[in-house]
């Protein structure tokens, strides 16, 4: 069964994924247990910056996934949506700073054109 373009994360493909791999499967996963297990960031943080990246990096499982962790972790609404809006800054942000490239561009270009 497909959601528009994703088809949906089952069972079934996660085992294609696993017989396909299973070395690297298992080490991927257990890469994750890790990265996501309490440490110096609570769990509940851990799943909010993933939330986050997630809006960043546009993956619809890993929104998805990670809302339902963060929730299942005690994150609220609200700290979802507040951490969403990070991802946003974030994003935008980038744009904006990165217009230094382009801007630094079209100083060359004015410079070689009054040379």
């Amino acid at each position: 069964m497909s959601e528009g373009m994703y088809p949906t994360s089952t069972g079934e493909l996660a085992k294609r994924r696993r017989e396909l791999a299973p070395e690297t499967e298992a080490a991927f996963q257990a890469f994750s247990q890790k990265v996501f297990a309490d440490g110096a960031l609570p769990v509940k943080v851990k799943q909010l910056i993933a939330v986050a990246v997630a809006h960043v990096t546009q993956c619809p499982y890993c929104i998805k996934g990670h809302t339902k962790a963060a929730l299942r972790h005690g994150a609220t609404q609200q700290e979802l949506m507040e951490a969403i809006w990070v991802a946003a800054e974030m994003r935008a942000g980038g744009a904006y700073a990165h217009s230094a490239l382009a801007l630094e561009q079209m100083g060359k270009s004015d410079a070689s054109a009054t040379g």
